[in-house]
């Protein structure tokens, strides 16, 4: 896997897993304040959100990067059966 690819991995896993992770634990705010949509979360903790979703994209990152690594899953090899079939057609 090149450091581009290895990248784009990491960051399509990390915003698929913070899309998830986003609407965990929201509640909205008893009082609303004025202006505010009352189902605005009270307490969003952003910071703690991107530092778990960090971790587990990396974790996740790394599992994708030994399956590639260790040719257990070789896309070289997909892309070539794919080629194959549409000569077939």
């Amino acid at each position: 896997m090149t450091i581009t690819a290895g990248l784009i991995t990491y960051f399509l896993t990390f915003w698929t897993i913070l899309f998830a992770i986003l609407p965990w634990g929201n509640r909205a705010a008893d009082k609303p304040e004025t202006g505010m949509a009352g189902s605005a979360p009270a307490n969003p903790r952003i910071k703690q959100k991107f530092i778990v979703t960090a971790a587990l994209s990396a974790v996740i990152w790394v599992i994708i990067f030994l399956l590639v690594h260790f040719e257990i899953i070789d896309f070289y090899e997909i892309s070539r059966e794919m080629v194959m079939e549409d000569k077939n057609r």
